[in-house]
């Protein structure tokens, strides 16, 4: 046998820096701070948020950023398509 040092209590502690890859539903109303919003995305997850209100301002304080990290915004309908750089917004069926 080889010498294969397999230490799970080690690896346990890096397993909060993996991105979770969840899709999370919100509401755009101006109530979130940007900076909640921002770290959603860093960790991995698409957003999809109902705009309520002018779609312009109330991203304002995080669309630059998302797009400066190599993430992508797409506005659909009603909604706000919010993705980190590892995630394609496909419209081919558009």
């Amino acid at each position: 046998m080889s010498d294969f040092d397999l230490n799970l209590r080690d690896a346990e502690d890096h397993l909060e820096d993996l991105p979770t890859d969840d899709v999370v539903l919100g509401v755009l109303d101006g109530t979130t701070p940007p900076e909640e919003w921002i770290s959603v995305v860093q960790d991995g997850n698409v957003l999809v948020l109902a705009v309520e209100g002018d779609l312009n301002s109330l991203a304002a304080g995080f669309a630059r950023e998302i797009k400066d990290m190599g993430g992508e915004l797409m506005h659909f309908r009603r909604f706000l398509i919010v993705a980190p750089a590892d995630v394609e917004i496909n419209t081919d069926r558009l």
